[in-house]
C-alpha cells in the first residue's frame, strides 16, 4: 500500500488514505486518439489480470449532462467553463477514482487536470488561480502525453467526427472560420501542453505513427508504472 500524494493540500476526507491501485493517465487533445488506446490499453491489461476502471471528461453523473448543455449553447465563459470541469474532476475522484485506487484497481484517466490546465489558460485565465483550483488532485503514479503536431491533427479530426465550435476554439477566434480557427485554438493548445509536459515530466509518446506502435509503447510504459515499487 502507498498514501496517496497532492499536488495541494489533500480534501480532508482523503487525509491519509492508502491506496492499493495505480492511477494511470493519458493526455493529449482532442482528436489525438486517446480513446482508441485507453480502450485497447484495458483490454491488454485486463488479459493481463489486472483489474481496471476507466475514468474521463463530462463523465460526472452530478454534472457531466449539465456540462453537455452549457456547450451546446456556445455561451460558456472561460471561468464558467474551467469551474464546470472542476466540478466533474472533483466529482468523479470521490465517486468513481479513489473507491477504485482503494479496491486495488488500475485507473486509467482518460485526460486530467492537466487538459484544464492547457484549455483554461489558453482562453484567458490566470495559470496560479487555475492551479490553485484544481489542487486537490491527488499525483498520478504515470502521466503519457500523446503528441502529435497540428497539421496530423487537423487531418485526423477531418477524417473522424469532423470539426466542432468547441474544439476549434471559436469561442477565441470568433472572427475566424472554423477550420483556422481550429488551427489557431490548438496551435495554442499544443504549445500549452508541451510546457506542462515539461514542468510535470510526462512521458511523451508520438502519436503520428500506427496504432500498433504507440499501444507497443504506451503498454511498456505501463507496464513499468504498474510494476514499480512503492515507498
Amino acid at each position: 500500500m502507498k498514501s496517496l500524494s497532492f499536488y495541494g493540500a489533500a480534501p480532508a476526507y482523503l487525509e491519509n488514505i492508502a491506496i492499493e491501485g495505480k492511477l494511470i493517465v493519458v493526455e493529449g487533445t482532442d482528436g489525438v486518439g486517446r480513446s482508441t488506446q485507453i480502450a485497447d490499453l484495458r483490454a491488454w491489461l485486463e488479459v493481463q489480470g489486472y483489474a481496471v476502471a476507466e475514468t474521463g471528461w463530462t463523465r460526472s453523473k452530478l454534472v457531466g449532462k449539465t456540462i453537455d448543455e452549457a456547450k451546446s449553447g456556445h455561451e460558456l465563459s472561460p471561468l464558467t467553463y474551467t469551474l464546470l470541469y472542476a466540478c466533474d474532476f472533483a466529482d468523479r475522484l470521490e465517486k468513481e477514482i479513489i473507491p477504485a485506487l482503494r479496491a486495488g484497481y488500475v485507473v486509467l484517466a482518460d485526460r486530467y487536470i492537466y487538459t484544464a490546465m492547457a484549455r483554461s489558460v489558453v482562453r484567458g485565465l490566470e495559470p496560479a488561480y487555475v492551479r490553485s483550483l484544481i489542487s486537490f488532485a491527488p499525483k498520478p503514479d504515470l502521466v503519457v502525453y500523446l503528441r502529435v503536431d497540428v497539421n496530423t491533427l487537423a487531418r485526423r479530426v477531418l477524417l473522424s467526427s469532423g470539426i466542432n465550435y468547441w474544439e476549434a476554439g471559436k469561442d477565441r477566434h470568433p472572427g475566424l472560420d472554423i477550420y483556422d480557427s481550429f488551427m489557431a485554438y490548438q496551435s495554442q493548445i499544443l504549445n500549452e501542453f508541451e510546457r506542462i509536459a515539461a514542468e510535470f515530466q510526462f512521458h511523451v509518446l508520438d502519436a503520428s505513427g500506427p496504432i500498433e506502435m504507440v499501444q507497443s509503447r504506451l503498454r511498456e510504459a505501463v507496464s513499468r508504472a504498474i510494476s514499480a515499487k512503492t515507498d
